[in-house]
């Protein structure tokens, strides 16, 4: 007869892939030798678990009476950072990083990319958290961060791989014809860099004065997302990146066949005239105001043409490549005509002021009065003044003013791609894609990556601090897309729950934790709620 024995657990597996066979042994007398009949298979818990669960089949564990038998040791934050670092590695951006995806220098910057995305903060600060969160765990370091080994170090050779590492986005996202979007923005310091040749006064396009800063070119696909990213000196025009930019898309990114969408203040007509033997290439942008003004007085446009529901299309008598799309926006009107009246009002309360004071002054200090109010507001195109005997005579230009409302709302494309590429329609809505770069600076700036402030000194690790959050909007972008579902099905204003930052808190808040019971420890996820289900699946991503 045949010997049985009661339920075991068996432990197989290979390296840290453990699992458990629930089983029962007995001698088969006839075939001479052990045989197994199995019940079931555990799997996903780790090896201190497997040990835990089979001592307590063999009788050697107490049965669990209190809750000084059963003790949750250690919680960290998993959720968020495994599925960003997943995401990454299913879109290859760590072969992308570096073929060699097991150098410690890829995951550590794989870390940092991730980091910008669940943390933000300082580099220190993101070290400092090797207690709070599984992310380090992830990426291979365990126990206590470095700084200076672990990002430092990570970051000289990120670098130094930024333009190879941009090619192969490059070679992925365009082909040889593409429509490519190219904005540029500014981000101000605080503090000294008497040493930088990137920190420098400039114009700044966060309104804030008396601080240095620096400028940042972004090159996006035609859907917004991020291909590209450089660093100028603070003091740098816009316009004077251009010419470089195309060169380089069209040589470094073997885009041939290239549409170059910039914004007014970028494809000026002097970059034109450089660009206009350059082979494949055509442009889409917006013309400046003294231009729509040019072409009125050229008898090329009227302000009757503008309609809100149907683009107009006209082509430059002097240059029939070159052709305009007329559009006009009643929201911006009425927000143009607003500002303006704002305007106006503060001027002439300003020069009222200047009118109408007792005390004696020469024409020399009122005329520099008279100009730094003028300077400020922007409104002399609409005043006539004049100083006699150090007294301000001053009146609006009507006609001035009425001929500026007849054009609040207006806006005109211009571009030289050809109609068969594109129609009128297209062409516009080319052009409005610049607003995806424009999100991306938002995102890079304030709402999740927060480029600044910046606490590097160094003109190369503010480089490699800027391409660290330009992957890391690379991988947000991606992000989006898949939850795009999410987002679209979520309500309005209060009854609004979801943001990229609410999924990132509902991430974070799946844990590790590491357990013990009667003596044995393990380490163990915690389940996913429906939410966290939800957002997993719709981000192709298994815990």
């Amino acid at each position: 007869m045949d010997r049985q024995k009661s339920l075991h657990l068996e432990i197989q597996g290979h390296r840290k892939n453990y699992y458990g066979l629930l089983r029962t042994s007995y001698w088969d007398k006839k075939a001479k030798k052990v045989k197994h009949k199995s019940f079931g298979r555990i799997g996903g818990l780790s090896y201190e678990a497997l040990k835990a669960i089979q001592a307590a089949l063999r009788g050697d564990a107490k049965i669990l009476t209190s809750e000084e038998d059963i003790r949750i040791i250690s919680s960290k934050e998993y959720g968020a950072s495994y599925a960003v670092l997943q995401l990454a590695k299913e879109l290859g951006l760590d072969k992308t990083i570096y073929s060699k995806t097991n150098e410690q220098w890829v995951k550590d910057s794989l870390a940092m990319i991730a980091g910008r995305l669940v943390y933000a903060g300082s580099k220190l600060s993101l070290t400092n958290r090797y207690k709070d969160t599984a992310l380090w765990e992830l990426c291979g370091v365990e126990g206590v961060v470095d700084v200076d080994k672990h990002c430092y170090v990570a970051m000289d050779r990120l670098l130094e791989r930024q333009p190879a590492i941009q090619q192969k986005l490059a070679a992925k996202h365009f082909d040889g014809n593409a429509l490519v979007l190219y904005d540029i923005t500014s981000s101000y310091f605080e503090g000294e860099y008497d040493e930088s040749r990137i920190v420098k006064f400039g114009y700044n396009r966060d309104r804030k004065r008396g601080h240095e800063q620096m400028v940042i070119g972004l090159i996006c696909t035609s859907k917004g997302c991020p291909i590209a990213v450089e660093v100028f000196p603070g003091n740098t025009k816009d316009e004077t990146t251009v010419e470089a930019k195309i060169a380089e898309i069209q040589k470094r990114y073997q885009v041939t066949e290239l549409i170059f969408v910039g914004d007014r203040g970028m494809v000026t007509q002097a970059n034109i005239e450089r660009t206009k033997d350059v082979k494949g290439l055509n442009t889409i942008s917006a013309l400046t105001h003294p231009q729509i003004t040019e072409l009125l007085s050229r008898k090329v446009i009227q302000t009757d043409m503008f309609d809100e529901k149907n683009i107009l299309e006209v082509i430059d008598p002097d240059n029939p490549k070159r052709r305009y799309c007329l559009c006009y926006n009643p929201s911006t009107a009425k927000r143009e005509g607003k500002t303006r009246d704002a305007l106006l009002d503060k001027t002439c309360a300003e020069l009222n002021k200047i009118a109408n004071s007792k005390r004696k002054s020469t024409t020399t200090k009122v005329s520099a009065r008279v100009g730094k109010v003028l300077s400020k507001t922007k409104m002399s195109k609409f005043i006539e003044w004049k100083v006699y005997g150090g007294k301000l005579k001053w009146s609006l230009k009507e006609d001035g003013i009425d001929t500026e409302k007849l054009l609040d709302g207006c806006y005109i494309i211009v571009s030289d791609v050809p109609k068969e590429k594109l129609d009128a329609q297209k062409l516009v809505a080319s052009y409005k894609k610049l607003q995806l770069v424009e999100k991306a600076f938002r995102n890079l700036k304030t709402v999740q990556l927060e480029v600044r402030p910046v606490y590097h000194k160094t003109d190369n690790r503010i480089r490699c601090h800027v391409f660290l959050c330009m992957l890391a909007y690379y991988l947000q972008w991606h992000m989006n897309q898949r939850l795009k579902s999410l987002f679209e099905e979520d309500g309005e204003y209060k009854e609004r729950f979801w943001t990229f930052e609410n999924v990132i808190e509902r991430l974070k808040s799946i844990r590790r934790e590491k357990a013990r019971i009667t003596g044995a420890s393990f380490k163990t996820v915690t389940q996913p709620d429906d939410d966290q289900r939800k957002i997993l699946q719709l981000l192709k991503i298994k815990l």
